[in-house]
């Protein structure tokens, strides 16, 4: 026996009731599991112990939506998600760039703006704002939800583009009334930007990965589906996949990685299925997952694609990012390819359209099993919640966006849609499998904010009383098993992980906080001590 776990509290997840005391671990797999009495005798010479002295225990963390390099990355940017008005923006840009003695002409990258907290004027920044920060280098910072960016008229410069520049199929360049670019960029316009940012080298890469990686093991997590190879400058997912095969190969990846593959046009995925990938492609550590598409924008930035107009801007209904028939065919490729998808979708538009066509994919192709799956599944009526289950998708949800939405949600979509909108419990009681994520960097990765958010349906300081929508609240129990074993369903693995049974991966989080019989406004608070992986410790709390 290599570890063993004694003096637990161990909630297997295998059903709401049965807790363990002690675990037995060999290599990577859970042996056995029973009482101290019967475990502590498997002891040998070079068993390692570990006394949990009664703290909890539950399967480890499994994150079913995030953008793990963008993340790391992130790690070292412009962190603008304090800022309440533009010039806390443009300072803390000015800041950054002083501190960190940038040169000129390199680029400075920072993210977290919201235009909604910004208490002088609810606008977003301009390239006239970020200029005053600059213009001897050039300068992106994108908005909290990674949907829009902005950037200064040296970036602008750099990219060449100019006065009246030709618009972009499923996204926006912001001009003003002389045809002149604003330095605002939404959705799939962002790539004219991105694709003249220079390409990190390979060693660059696969440090922004581990240092990611690193941050999630803090927070208990050991497995990651996560959203990177369009990430890199000219979206070289080629270079992502070597990054990640070879961190898998050195034995240096302390998570395992389910990657969720977005490759934004018809080529790209023909060209990755041509080189043998699909789902499933890979070992424990990093494997292929669905096809990842992102449909629509987000609700903040007005970009989610709506059925009807914006109640709070009647001018838009949002941005599509691919039309009908290109999402018939870039969905009905990737099914006969042997890949499930999940698309993200945040606005009820989306969702109609991308329900059309898994339906038409499901009706020509029919497979079993296939957890095809919607990502984020925010603003839904009656009809979509009952297509879920029809359809049987998998999804992949994020309740700490409440945090914030609850604040917009109303104004965005009006009160009786908001009604059935962010309905993750109904969809749970419906009998369709719910796998919670973060969308991280989005927001934080701390899976206890998301936990605390699913209880309570509040924000992060208790508004408002009772919850948003309350009959969606969950039960601690229901919002971990979503976390681990619902995220495992996710990604065709929950014979191998998201529970504590004899022949699972030995990947296991223990916590200082009994987290299922706290108060419900202490989840968020909650500690991880230790974070086991593979039956590897990969982080211990000092």
């Amino acid at each position: 026996m290599d570890l063993i776990i004694y003096n637990a509290n161990a909630y297997t997840m295998e059903n709401d009731v049965e807790k363990v005391e002690a675990i037995a671990i060999k290599q990577d797999r859970i042996v056995k599991i029973g009482t101290n009495n019967e475990i502590l005798p498997l002891k040998m010479d070079q068993t390692k112990l570990i006394n949990a002295k009664g703290h909890t225990v539950i399967p480890g963390i499994n994150d079913s939506h995030l953008h793990l390099y963008m993340f790391g990355y992130f790690l070292n940017m412009v962190n603008t998600e304090a800022a309440k008005s533009i010039d806390d923006v443009t300072q803390i840009t000015k800041r950054f760039i002083e501190e960190r003695h940038v040169s000129k002409g390199n680029w400075v990258r920072g993210r977290g703006w919201n235009q909604d907290y910004f208490a002088d004027e609810n606008r977003f920044p301009t390239r006239y704002d970020l200029d005053q920060i600059s213009t001897e280098h050039p300068i992106l910072l994108s908005r909290v939800c990674g949907h829009v960016i902005v950037v200064n008229s040296k970036a602008l410069e750099l990219c060449g583009i100019g006065k009246n520049p030709e618009q972009v199929e499923g996204g926006q360049i912001d001009l003003d009334e002389q045809g002149e670019p604003l330095g605002i960029f939404r959705e799939n316009a962002l790539q004219l930007i991105h694709n003249n940012i220079p390409v990190p080298d390979l060693d660059e890469i696969k440090e922004t990965l581990i240092n990611g990686i690193k941050e999630a093991n803090r927070f208990g997590i050991t497995s990651l589906q996560t959203d990177d190879l369009s990430h890199l400058p000219n979206q070289d997912f080629k270079l992502m996949l070597q990054a990640y095969q070879e961190l898998a190969e050195e034995g240096n990846l302390n998570a395992r990685i389910y990657q969720q593959s977005l490759l934004p046009t018809k080529k790209m995925l023909e060209e990755f299925l041509s080189l043998g990938y699909t789902t499933g492609w890979g070992n424990e550590y990093f494997k292929i997952g669905p096809y990842k598409i992102l449909s629509d924008g987000s609700l903040g930035a007005r970009t989610a694609a709506m059925m009807n107009p914006y109640h709070d801007d009647p001018s838009t209904t949002g941005i599509m990012a691919f039309t009908q028939e290109e999402l018939d065919d870039l969905i009905m490729t990737a099914h006969k390819g042997g890949m499930h998808v999940a698309v993200h979708c945040i606005g009820d538009r989306s969702m109609y359209n991308v329900f059309s066509s898994i339906e038409k994919t499901l009706k020509n192709y029919p497979r079993d099993d296939h957890r095809h799956g919607i990502i984020h599944c925010q603003i839904t009526d009656e009809t979509l919640l009952k297509k879920y289950k029809e359809l049987d998708l998998i999804a992949h949800v994020q309740p700490i966006f409440l945090d914030y939405d609850i604040h917009i949600v109303e104004d965005r979509v009006g009160d009786e849609l908001a009604k059935t909108s962010y309905a993750f419990k109904t969809l749970y009681d419906r009998g369709v499998h719910v796998a919670y994520g973060t969308d991280c960097p989005v927001v934080t990765i701390n899976p206890f904010t998301n936990i605390y958010s699913a209880v309570t349906r509040q924000d992060l300081k208790g508004y408002p009383k009772g919850g948003f929508n309350p009959s969606e609240r969950v039960s601690v129990y229901d919002a971990v098993y979503q976390y681990t074993m619902g995220s495992a369903y996710a990604s065709f693995e929950e014979e191998n992980k998201g529970s504590i049974k004899e022949g699972k991966l030995a990947d296991l989080t223990i916590l200082k906080d009994d987290l299922f019989t706290i108060p419900s406004e202490s989840i968020k608070d909650v500690t991880v001590d230790t974070t086991i992986c593979g039956g590897k410790i990969v982080y211990k709390r000092d």
